[in-house]
């Protein structure tokens, strides 16, 4: 059985998330979860949760998810450039990185805070580090990133998204072969960090539409490397969520499929194990 790591990104940005993800934890259908230490819904008791979700399930790790655009807020005094007091949208984060707008070291003093803020939450360093809406693979976002990590947990993997495919596989999804392109980058870096890195990613797709999250999952699935990352998004639709993010209803979608009995089959089937 090949080990790989199924990640339910967005720990705390709401309670329906949260609760969503600690149900799969417990039915042993998730191997893995990252939090958002700036959200809303990461307070003592959510922490408290997961936390013991977790140490039922030993198979279980905790990461941080280095969150940097709106409509979420910094934890540092000085992180810019905002957009009314709150982070900028991710495409105006990577326009700029693009341009090299940005400073690295408020990247990096932003992401220690969160860092700490994850030490202090749940009383050790992450297991990993991955980043909302990708943000950690953007140009000079990734250099204060990778400083972060080194500084703060240096035995924490980091999460790459570059995919697995032959070129020939990737070309008819634009979305991931940016992705793609950026990882190689993020990849080089973290290895002169010295910092481990995912072989591979799978589980990005159009999530304005609602394709057969069964039929995706087997697509995820299909050649994955063992310790390849899988990232997906269960939740429950709540009044914070939609609040917050504009994925929503695929959400409980993801959630239906893996509390559901095609799951555990089709993992039997391609002979993969959430390790």
């Amino acid at each position: 059985m090949k080990p790989i790591w199924l990640v339910a990104d967005d720990y705390g940005i709401s309670p329906g998330v949260n609760r969503a993800i600690r149900d799969l934890i417990a039915r042993g259908r998730l191997n893995a979860t990252s939090v958002m230490v700036v959200a809303g819904a990461v307070g003592p008791a959510e922490v408290a949760a997961l936390k013991q979700a977790a140490a039922a399930s030993p198979r279980c790790a905790i990461g941080l998810h280095a969150t940097l655009t709106a409509p979420f807020r910094p934890l540092s005094l000085h992180f810019r450039p905002l957009d009314g007091g709150m982070f900028p949208s991710f495409p105006k984060l990577l326009r700029a990185g693009q341009l090299r707008q940005l400073d690295g070291e408020i990247i990096r003093a932003e992401l220690v805070m969160q860092l700490n803020a994850f030490r202090e939450l749940f009383g050790r360093p992450p297991d990993f580090v991955d980043g909302h809406q990708h943000v950690q693979l953007y140009p000079q976002v990734r250099d204060g990133f990778l400083a972060a990590v080194k500084e703060k947990s240096p035995a924490a993997w980091v999460r790459q998204a570059g995919r697995y495919l032959p070129l020939r596989m990737r070309i008819g999804s634009p979305k991931a072969l940016f992705l793609d392109f950026l990882s190689a980058q993020f990849k080089r870096r973290a290895a002169q960090a010295g910092l481990a890195v995912n072989p591979a990613f799978s589980g990005a797709y159009d999530f304005s539409r609602k394709p057969d999250y069964g039929a995706l999952m087997r697509q995820f699935l299909h050649g994955l490397p063992a310790q390849g990352v899988v990232m997906c998004h269960p939740g429950f639709v709540d009044e914070m969520l939609t609040s917050l993010d504009p994925l929503t209803d695929m959400r409980e979608v993801e959630h239906a499929y893996l509390a559901g009995d095609d799951f555990p089959k089709l993992l039997a089937a391609t002979e993969v194990t959430l390790a």
